[in-house]
């Protein structure tokens, strides 16, 4: 049976699980470091890729790693998928493989992908690019100039920013770069940019396909001869993920889809509240008619996502005043876990950025990023409510 013709759903229980001898349903957790062979002649024919096999753990030669990237690859109907110990790890491998022409972001991202962008891959020589979505004129001649590599996110870290991924791709790919599309926000379950155009998908697996706050991890997904050159780089950089890990990430992916569908549904009706609401002055979140994306966001996804954007009618210390009364939202970084957060993110994700670059990017101190989990929704709009008073 062809994996990839199942259902979303169905591929995150079934997919990548191997056969246990004992009657397991899923691929038991190896803790091995190393894994011996029959004869010389078999661990050479793992050594040099003539056939599968286990060999170290380190280089992700590991049944349980090995099902998990199987089930990763899965999620977003990939050819090919690397696991690593968190989405910096993934994105770091991406750049260093394939980013070595010129690294184009567009959009806002997440403020540690900034930081690697702009102050340390330019020390290792590898020219860099920072554009807003409003700059895309400049894509062209950017392309034209021989930059290999374009990246973004969508929807964007903070603001909620929706890219067109097909009108990108084409644009990207008549100029023979590669399109690279960190898919956090959204999940495999709201958005597949492969089918959408992109070449390489980016998880950071913490988020949404960990869903529970207790690990870390990240993911790199494509056809396999551009995820293969990076399994060298994973390798020598050690950004492997234990077994432990890769366990506990593949429990956690079965019950994706539920988890994110619910999410959606309820950050819709909190947007909706809020957007109702006096002290509030706008909702950034692409369910909304009024969203700049929302034409866009409905033509892409399947559903408009658990995150969402407040700005309050008021300043950075009005802001913090409403996250420190919040009972239910706990004040914390990160998304994605069946608990909802809130953070500022001038106090957190885009806290190393200078004010006049946050201010350049609409990121206004009077922003509340919300993680929506799955607690009742009436709970966590009455939660919200209270502390706006």
């Amino acid at each position: 049976m062809d994996e990839n013709k199942n259902g979303l759903s169905t591929r995150c229980v079934h997919a990548g699980e191997l056969p246990d001898a004992h009657g397991s349903p899923h691929t038991p957790l190896y803790t091995s470091t190393t894994f011996k062979f029959p004869s010389t002649a078999d661990l050479l024919d793992v050594v040099d890729g003539h056939r599968p096999g286990s060999l170290y753990t380190r280089y992700g030669l590991n049944p349980t790693v090995q099902s998990l990237e199987a089930k990763l690859a899965a999620l977003e109907n990939a050819e090919a998928a690397l696991a690593f110990s968190s989405g910096m790890g993934a994105e770091a491998a991406l750049f260093l493989t394939h980013g070595r022409r010129g690294v184009i972001c567009i959009g806002d991202a997440y403020g540690g992908t900034l930081e690697l962008l702009a102050d340390q891959l330019p020390q290792l020589g590898i020219r860099t690019t920072l554009l807003l979505g409003n700059e895309l004129e400049r894509l062209d001649g950017l392309l034209a100039d021989g930059y290999g590599l374009v990246f973004l996110e969508t929807p964007t870290n903070p603001v909620l920013e929706i890219i067109d991924l097909r009108v990108l791709a084409q644009k990207v790919h008549a100029h023979g770069a590669l399109l690279a599309v960190d898919n956090t926000f959204a999940s495999p379950v709201n958005q597949q940019p492969l089918a959408l155009g992109a070449d390489v998908v980016v998880h950071s697996a913490t988020k949404y396909l960990g869903g529970h706050s207790d690990l870390t991890a990240g993911a790199l997904m494509g056809r396999a001869e551009l995820i293969g050159p990076v399994f060298n780089w994973r390798k020598n950089l050690g950004t492997t993920p234990a077994p432990e890990i890769c366990n506990l990430l593949a429990r956690s992916i079965r019950s994706l889809t539920v988890r994110v569908r619910q999410q959606n549904a309820s950050a819709q009706r909190i947007a909706e509240a809020m957007a109702r609401h006096p002290r509030v002055k706008r909702v950034l979140y692409p369910g909304l008619a009024n969203h700049p994306g929302h034409a866009v966001a409905t033509g892409q996804m399947s559903g408009y996502g658990g995150m969402l954007t407040i700005e309050l009618d008021g300043d950075t210390a009005a802001a913090t005043a409403v996250a420190d009364r919040l009972k239910l939202f706990a004040i914390a970084p990160s998304l994605g876990g069946v608990e909802s957060l809130v953070t500022q993110p001038v106090t957190t994700t885009h806290h190393g950025l200078t004010e006049q670059e946050r201010t350049r990017r609409g990121i206004s101190g009077a922003m509340l990023r919300l993680s929506v989990g799955l607690e009742d929704v009436e709970d966590l709009i009455a939660d919200l409510q209270q502390a706006l008073r």
